[in-house]
């Protein structure tokens, strides 16, 4: 039997990932300070009352505190279960002390119910000008976006910026990206 064939595109994909994780290592606790407010003032400028943020795995920006500071502020914290591939993710409302439950690939979602996010946050490994991001290569994040039609933030480090993002079909560019060093409003489309 024949080995499936690779795309230019999924390899490109994977050498970027690889670079950007080893780049992401090297941030300072400053920086993700800042990007934490940075992204909690993005939020708290948005209508949205059901936020979905993420559980960090090793290695990630650390969302617990801005968890932690939007539930203050009145608003729901929902956190992504990892459903099987090709599923589109699915929220559980999150408390400060509700328990945490074991997920799929190293994730940690929380016991409560499922509800649906009305603003969705969107980690990447890199992210263009265009609003297109690499994510781990599982299509959670797109697939998500597209069953949800609500609006997104995606979020990480200035440096994870690339010239251009190696895009396929099914790929959502986001509007809104935020880093340490600002708010970028990605509405250019993507030259072919």
């Amino acid at each position: 039997m024949a080995a499936p064939q690779i795309s230019e595109i999924d390899v490109l994909k994977k050498r970027l990932r690889c670079k950007m994780a080893e780049c992401r290592l090297a941030l300072s606790p400053a920086d993700e300070e800042r990007l934490r407010l940075l992204l909690l003032k993005e939020i708290l400028a948005q209508p949205a009352q059901r936020i979905a943020a993420v559980w960090p795995l090793a290695g990630e920006v650390d969302l617990r505190p801005l968890c932690h500071a939007v539930s203050e502020t009145g608003r729901q914290v929902l956190l992504p279960e990892t459903t099987p591939k090709g599923s589109p993710l699915v929220f559980r409302r999150w408390t400060p002390t509700c328990p945490m439950i074991a997920g799929r690939f190293g994730t940690s979602h929380p016991e409560g119910e499922i509800e649906v996010p009305d603003l969705v946050l969107v980690p990447f490994l890199a992210f263009d000008r265009f609003g297109y991001r690499l994510g781990y290569g599982g299509g959670y994040y797109d697939r998500t976006l597209a069953a949800l039609d609500v609006p997104a933030i995606g979020f990480g480090f200035a440096g994870q910026q690339v010239d251009s993002v190696p895009t396929g079909p099914y790929d959502i560019p986001l509007k809104t990206i935020v880093t340490e060093r600002g708010i970028i409003r990605a509405d250019l489309p993507k030259p072919l």
